[in-house]
């Protein structure tokens, strides 16, 4: 395959950044994206020139660190794919591929297609944990949990942190995210005594990062590389409201 990759270069948070446009050619069909950028960024050593600077770790669609918006979306055309899992038939030979870093005042960009998503951190670290009690394991049997109640809430444990969800609102809500945390807790007997402060806790530090508010587009289900449904948003506000009357 030959390709025109359109990509955001910018040297620091500071900088004002640009596109760049680059030739590739000789990429196999069964490559993945980033495996794709692999190729361009050793070419691009060999003629002393800076690589370009992206997120990545594991590569199977686990760790959520592949964040680049390409041609317009959030970790590219393929449904429920995170980039690294991305290949590259999923493109035409001779195509223009336009690769951006995430869009969000909560996401400031590092360098080129990274960013900083510290602020979710930080958000999980307001109250994403439960007290208990130390020591050896109970037994199953002990914390009967309805199987609807588990089901939901691992669905809600499937997110991965990625931010397509904040990427792909227009408003640069991360409310999918937030309420995902909030949602698989809720759910379980272990996060019971936190959880009228946890919703209170992780929904000021939302606001605190400067993530915008949800108009339920549905844009971040849509985008989301694990599919965390939007009635997950629902529980988050119904534990919201209830954490405030309660108050």
């Amino acid at each position: 395959m030959n390709l025109t990759l359109k990509v955001w270069r910018q040297k620091n948070k500071n900088d004002k950044g640009g596109f760049a446009t680059y030739q590739v050619d000789g990429i196999s069909h069964e490559m993945s994206f980033l495996e794709m950028f692999d190729v361009l960024n050793e070419r691009l050593i060999q003629k002393n020139e800076e690589p370009i600077a992206f997120d990545h770790d594991c590569r199977e669609g686990i760790c959520g660190m592949c964040s680049m918006f390409i041609n317009g979306r959030a970790h590219g055309p393929w449904t429920r794919t995170t980039v690294c899992q991305l290949h590259m038939r999923a493109f035409k030979d001779g195509e223009t591929i336009v690769i951006e870093p995430w869009r969000a005042k909560g996401f400031p960009v590092l360098k080129d297609l990274m960013v900083d998503r510290s602020a979710f951190d930080r958000i999980i670290a307001a109250g994403g944990f439960v007290s208990v009690n130390t020591g050896n394991a109970q037994d199953a049997n002990c914390l009967p949990i309805p199987k609807p109640d588990a089901d939901e809430s691992f669905s809600a444990a499937a997110c991965i942190g990625c931010g397509a969800c904040v990427a792909s609102c227009k408003n640069s809500s991360a409310m999918l995210f937030v309420s995902a945390k909030v949602s698989q807790l809720a759910l379980l007997p272990q996060g019971q005594v936190e959880r009228k402060q946890r919703a209170l806790d992780m929904v000021a530090q939302m606001d605190a990062e400067g993530f915008g508010n949800c108009t339920n587009t549905g844009s971040c289900e849509a985008e989301c590389p694990k599919g965390i449904s939007l009635t997950h948003i629902a529980r988050l506000n119904r534990e919201y409201l209830l954490a405030n009357v309660l108050e």
